[in-house]
């Protein structure tokens, strides 16, 4: 039984890759922050369902906190599946943005990803397998009016991953990035209605979280081996 850790799990789309990673007969370490009660509901769920899983809580921004709780977690088992899910939004125009909203959205994003990542990386290449999977965004791919600061962190996952995926790939670990598109979620339909989704997607609808989770899990397993440096995309054929 391999170890995921999955950043953001108590969200809808981290709720469904965790619910998959656990189908696949790993164990799950679900991540929160501020909603570890519902991490937990998950966790307790899973483990009900006959699958093996636990939430954990820590602010990913602070380095020094994850690493204390990280090096604890892998003291018996290494974390080998690494999903890097939480993101946040703080839109607004880059003229009238202020450099809060542009710190809080890189601090998770993209200073997360290191450290959740870097606590982990020696045991995980010690083990000669290992999976790091980080969830951007098509806004990472193309842009979005409004988002500069969630497209820079977004797209600075896809510049580790390829890094990553170099530095990796002699120890068996494979580094790729998740782009989604629209995803059916309830933050989702308050943004885009049914007729707004017709006109952007050309396969005109929504995609789920579970088809996410889908490509996660393809992405986690040994079947994908030979796939590595890559930005996948998910988005019903937007770009």
């Amino acid at each position: 039984m391999k170890y995921a850790l999955v950043t953001g799990g108590s969200g809808e789309i981290g709720q469904a890759i965790c619910q998959r990673l656990a189908s696949d007969g790993h164990h799950v370490i679900i991540h929160a922050h501020h909603n570890i009660e519902k991490a937990r509901l998950l966790a307790g769920q899973l483990i009900k369902d006959g699958y093996s899983a636990h939430a954990v809580q820590f602010d990913l921004t602070d380095f020094e906190q994850t690493s204390a709780i990280l090096n604890e977690l892998i003291q018996d088992h290494p974390i080998q599946i690494i999903v890097h899910n939480a993101g946040i939004h703080h839109d607004a125009p880059l003229a009238g943005m202020q450099k809060q909203q542009w710190d809080d959205v890189i601090n998770v994003s993209l200073h997360g990803f290191f450290n959740v990542t870097q606590p982990i990386m020696l045991p995980m290449m010690k083990t000669r397998w290992g999976r790091v999977i980080a969830i951007s965004s098509i806004a990472g791919i193309t842009g979005n009016r409004g988002q500069a600061n969630y497209a820079a962190a977004k797209s600075g996952l896809s510049g580790a991953c390829k890094s990553l995926s170099i530095e990796l790939a002699s120890r068996g670990i494979t580094a790729n990035v998740v782009a989604p598109g629209i995803i059916k979620t309830a933050m989702s339909e308050a943004s885009f209605p049914a007729e707004k989704i017709k006109q952007m997607v050309p396969m005109q609808r929504a995609g789920k979280a579970s088809e996410v989770a889908s490509l996660v899990s393809f992405l986690a397993s040994d079947e994908a081996a030979y796939i590595s440096g890559q930005v996948i995309s998910i988005n019903g054929g937007m770009v």
